[in-house]
Parts: C-alpha cells; sequence; structure tokens
C-alpha cells in the first residue's frame, strides 16, 4: 500500500532530528529545490516526448530524434527562503524553457512583485534591499530594485493613456512639487494631478503630468490629452491658483464653468494682512464668501472694500481680478456647491502621495516620479469604495442645469 503524504513527512522529520528552525529552513531549502528540479525535468520530458535516458525513433523508424537532452545549467534563483542553486535542464536545440521559472527570470516566487509591493509603500531602494535580506537571507542591489521597478513603466504609461468616460461633471486640478535629478542637478518640478468625479459619483485620477513650468501651453496640452483619450465634457473645473489653467480650459472646453479654490484665494489675499487686523478682517471676508446669493456677495464686497481697501488694496485687487472664477458656485444649489467650494477633495490625494513619499526626498528622473505615484495611486483607488455624499440629489440638480448637454 503506497504511503501518504503525511506519513512520508512524518518518517522524514523523524529521521532529520531537528533542533532548530534553522534546520527546519534548511531542509525546506533543500526540498525547495529537488522539487524545483523534478518539475524542470517533468517539463523537459513532456516537451521531448520521451523520458530521460530513453532513446526514442523518428516516423520512419530508423532515424532517432533529432532533439533530445544536452546536460544543464547552472543557475541562482531568488526564493522566499533565500538563494538556492539549480540545474536547468537544456535541449540541443535550445528550444526549450521552464514554464515554473523563465529563462532569464531569477525569481521563482514572485520576488520582484514583493520587491514593486514594499516599493509601492514608500520604501527606498536601500530600505526594500534591506528588507528583502532580513527576511528572506537575499543579496540583491539598489540597482536590482531600480531594475525590477522599471519593467512596470509600461504598465504605468498604459495607465495615463487608457481611454476615459465621455463626461465627469467635475474635475479638480492640483499641483504637488518634488526634486527630481535633470542634466546632473536637482530641480524642482511638480507632478500636476486631475482628478474627476464620474457621473456615478465616484473619484477617479484622470492623471499624472510632470513639468517644471505652468503655463496656458502646458495646460492646453493636459486638456488636449484627456480630450484625446475620450473626455468630451466637463460641467466644471475646480482649481488652485494654476498659472494658465483659465485660457487653456477655455479654449478645450468653451462650455465648462471654472471654480477658484475659495480656500486658496483667502490665503493667497490676506497674506500680507496685519496681525492685529486679521481676525476683524476675516470676519468681513466670511460674509463675501459665505453670501447666498452672488448679488449679496457683491454687496458685501463692496461694503468689504470701502472699509479695508485703504489698508489692504491688494487683498481687495485679487477678489475682484478674480470674481469671474471665485463666483461661480453661487449659481449651484447647497449640495453642489459643497462639492467645489475648495479643492479638499484633491488636496486630500496629495497629502496621501505624500506620505507614501515621505522618505523619498528626491528622484533620478520624470519616470521614477511617475512609478511611484502610479503605484500610489492604485492603492489610493482601491479604498475610494464610496460615492460622494448625497450624489443622487446632486445629479439630479445636474441632469436639471445641464439638459442641454452629453449627460450620458
Amino acid at each position: 500500500m503506497e504511503k501518504q503524504p503525511k506519513e512520508l513527512l512524518k518518517e522524514y522529520v523523524n529521521s532529520q532530528n531537528f533542533t532548530s528552525t534553522t534546520e527546519v529552513m534548511q531542509a525546506m531549502k533543500e526540498m525547495f529545490k529537488d522539487v524545483l528540479q523534478q518539475v524542470m525535468d517533468s517539463e523537459l520530458d513532456e516537451e521531448l516526448g520521451y523520458q530521460k535516458s530513453q532513446r526514442i525513433a523518428n516516423d520512419d523508424g530508423k532515424s532517432m530524434s533529432k532533439n533530445y537532452r544536452n546536460g544543464y545549467s547552472k543557475k541562482t534563483v531568488k526564493t522566499q527562503l533565500g538563494e538556492v542553486d539549480i540545474n536547468v535542464p537544456r535541449d540541443r536545440n535550445g528550444e526549450f524553457e521552464p514554464q515554473i521559472i523563465g529563462k532569464y527570470n531569477r525569481n521563482a516566487d514572485g520576488m520582484e512583485e514583493k520587491i514593486i509591493a514594499l516599493y509601492s509603500c514608500g520604501m527606498s531602494q536601500r530600505d526594500i534591499a534591506e528588507q528583502v535580506k532580513n527576511l528572506y537571507d537575499v543579496e540583491i542591489s539598489d540597482g536590482l530594485v531600480s531594475k525590477i521597478t522599471e519593467k512596470i513603466m509600461p504598465e504605468v504609461t498604459a495607465w495615463q493613456n487608457r481611454p476615459l468616460d465621455s463626461v465627469y461633471p467635475f474635475v479638480f486640478m492640483d499641483a504637488i512639487h518634488y526634486k527630481v535629478k535633470e542634466n546632473n542637478q536637482f530641480v524642482t518640478k511638480a507632478a500636476y494631478v486631475v482628478l474627476g468625479i464620474t457621473l456615478e459619483g465616484n473619484k477617479d485620477i484622470l492623471g499624472i503630468w510632470i513639468g517644471e513650468n505652468e503655463s496656458s501651453k502646458f495646460w492646453l496640452s493636459v486638456m488636449n490629452d484627456l480630450k484625446s483619450r475620450g473626455l468630451q465634457d466637463v460641467y466644471l473645473f475646480c482649481v488652485d491658483g494654476l498659472k494658465g489653467f483659465k485660457e487653456a480650459i477655455n479654449a478645450a472646453y468653451p462650455k465648462a464653468h471654472i471654480q477658484r479654490c475659495i480656500i486658496h484665494q483667502i490665503r493667497y489675499s490676506t497674506r500680507y494682512v496685519g496681525y492685529k487686523d486679521i481676525k476683524k478682517l476675516m470676519a468681513d471676508l466670511k460674509l463675501v464668501y459665505q453670501a447666498v446669493t452672488e448679488e449679496e456677495a457683491l454687496n458685501n464686497l463692496i461694503s468689504f472694500k470701502e472699509k479695508w481697501g485703504k489698508s489692504y488694496p491688494s487683498c481687495i485687487k485679487s477678489w475682484e481680478d478674480n470674481w469671474d472664477i471665485l463666483s461661480t458656485f453661487f449659481a449651484y444649489p447647497t449640495d453642489v456647491r459643497k462639492i467645489i467650494y475648495t479643492t479638499n477633495i484633491i488636496e486630500g490625494l496629495n497629502r496621501q502621495f505624500r506620505q507614501i513619499t515621505k522618505n523619498k526626498p528626491s528622484f533620478q528622473n520624470d519616470d521614477s516620479l511617475k512609478r511611484i505615484l502610479y503605484l500610489a495611486s492604485k492603492k489610493i483607488v482601491e479604498r475610494w469604495t464610496q460615492r460622494c455624499r448625497n450624489w443622487d440629489v446632486v445629479l439630479n440638480q445636474l441632469n436639471i442645469m445641464f439638459s442641454d448637454r452629453i449627460a450620458g
């Protein structure tokens, strides 16, 4: 009667007299090596159509098979049990490649995926190398970590160029800055992030663009990129004080409304207000942006100017010059205003990006920055499982307000 696997394992354990977990792990490593070797040998048997040491004739019954075993090539693979030396079987024609571990693959158990997972959590290349060494007793260099993460660039490019929905009611735009190496020196570059709200009320990161300078030309290229990927209409763009966005949006999406973040406007316009006046000035300014209607807001802005105009003319001028994109939200009902009033949605996303990249003070090139932000995006989007609050109400209001547009 053939023995069961458990019985065989019990006999093996009893014969080894293990005294430590180290000895157990070493035994497992040897068993892993033997099993892996047997799998590869069996794969070659199936490939050739006959077993090792077996001679086989061709169809004519005379000449022997033109392809046969041709020894082994040594190879060291990295596993969770440490580095394992194996003998990869070869065939004379050089056509055989084991399925369990590819010809050029030196990771037998998904080690690359684990390294990429650590990288996506914001760990530095050096820390990843140390982590792998501590966990698996496998030596890897910083350079190997970099090469492994570089393999996902086609995936990053595919994500950045993926088709988009034809309509996004709301699109938020903001930038987050990093140090990136260029021409042998580190310069400050911005990762421009575009986040959309779908017609189902779900958040989605539409793309990330790396650049140095904000301009109408730059933002127009982003808008055209979105259009080429299928985005035909946006009801409203919500932005920070990004330069050049207004002209670009008007050129690419002339029907779209624009709302500048009120919170950013407040910070920008009051940055030079004296400490002794800030509380009183803010109380008066609140009457402007918290007004119920635009008419009420304009009247309060006039009163605000009469009181503070001489002391802080630049503050007043900032509100007057940008009123066309600061007052947009007054045309919307309360439930919509709560969504577009500030860029808190995308700022929350950028805070998560900063948390993940906090251990990376700089990046070697644009692609290395794109990779980490893409991997971070995947993790973040997976946690976005809830729709915007009161979305049914919001969507009904939008359908009425934009009944002449592409509503799907």
